[in-house]
């Protein structure tokens, strides 16, 4: 979702115009903002908390290259969320649960209609619903027409 639809969600609503709705979402975003950078952490009760933490220095590597990185000290914002958030994001979990057990007890025991079955008649044991990584003969640079070429982009750690 977009801040455009969350403003025209709001605006029909409460029934105020899009223009005043957009200015009061862009008002409570650039709150949000200032009192992060003012204070360092902002509370927004049954919503959730965001703060301002300080990562340290640290040692990474290029994943081209493979050259050890020197990553600097940098301000990132976290975002812890409240209760009812996280309430409400479990029920959507234990929903999309119990839609796959009720789905898996409807099909068992049955085969799928064009499956072939084993000695049994149960079904034979399926792949995983995923395909192997590509293998680097196989890469294609989405930048370049030519196969096995990666943009070269300089070296991240000079």
């Amino acid at each position: 979702m977009t801040k455009k639809e969350i403003v025209k969600t709001i605006s029909e609503e409460i029934g105020l115009t899009q223009l005043k709705t957009k200015e009061i979402v862009q008002k409570t975003f650039d709150a949000i903002v200032t009192t992060l950078v003012e204070e360092g952490r902002i509370e927004l009760r049954n919503f959730g908390v965001f703060e301002v933490k300080k990562r340290a220095a640290r040692k990474a590597r290029n994943p081209r290259t493979g050259a050890k990185v020197d990553v600097d000290e940098k301000y990132v914002v976290t975002f812890k969320p409240g209760k009812e958030m996280e309430e409400r994001v479990r029920q959507l979990e234990e929903k999309e649960r119990q839609g796959r057990l009720a789905s898996e007890q409807q099909n068992a025991g049955q085969p799928n209609p064009g499956q072939p079955t084993g000695e049994s008649g149960q079904a034979p044991s399926q792949q995983p619903p995923y395909s192997s990584p590509p293998q680097s003969s196989d890469y294609q640079s989405p930048y370049s027409n030519q196969p096995n070429n990666p943009p070269n982009h300089g070296d991240y750690g000079s």
